[in-house]
């Protein structure tokens, strides 16, 4: 096993850009820390579970993610569009922070984001289990991967924290800006840039 390229792999899809980590630099700015740390409470049992599931499911994932993968991309497509108006109007709807902040909107985004989705669900099967299969030693890797996601959700919390005064100064523009950066990650989502590549 290539625990180099498991690793870099692991920190890229957590760290980089996407919904959650969209909602959360938007949630501190918004509802400040305490808030938001139900989402990422919500988004990371979100995530230890379905990385579980992969270990449980094991081959029937592979047979069974072509069938569900584009009912999940519509679903999923549609929540991030709720969260980019949530995010939107964050600053003058105050009943919309609450909700994009909650520990239910952390726990569904998890579900609904086909990116997040197939990533758990295919990285302990692809990179762990064709070489390893004693339980303890496959269970490590579940937290591991665990602890690299809440890892990046606190990254991303943290740096909302720390830019929280440029951010409310810019509210509007940054409300703005976070919400195109939602409405992206819902276009590609939903599977519309494959469509017109053909």
């Amino acid at each position: 096993m290539n625990l180099s390229s498991f690793f870099i792999y692991c920190f890229i899809v957590a760290f980089s850009p996407g919904p959650s980590n969209i909602v959360i630099l938007s949630s501190v700015q918004n509802s400040g820390m305490k808030k938001t740390l139900r989402y990422i409470a919500g988004a990371s049992i979100a995530f230890f579970l379905l990385i579980a599931a992969s270990v449980v499911l094991g081959q029937l994932l592979s047979t069974g993610m072509p069938i569900v993968l584009p009912i999940l991309r519509i679903v999923g497509c549609l929540f991030m569009l709720y969260l980019t108006y949530q995010v939107y109007t964050m600053d003058v709807s105050k009943s919309g922070t609450n909700q994009t902040a909650s520990f239910t909107s952390g726990f569904l985004m998890q579900f609904l984001n086909p990116k997040v989705v197939l990533f758990t669900l295919t990285v302990i099967p692809s990179y762990v289990m064709p070489y390893y299969t004693a339980g303890p030693v496959i269970s490590a890797f579940v937290v591991a991967v665990s602890l690299i996601g809440l890892s990046a959700y606190m990254t991303w919390a943290v740096c909302g924290s720390l830019f929280q005064g440029i951010m409310q100064k810019y509210r509007r523009t940054t409300n703005t800006i976070l919400a195109l950066f939602l409405l992206y990650s819902a276009i590609v989502v939903s599977g519309i840039p494959e469509l017109i590549k053909g």
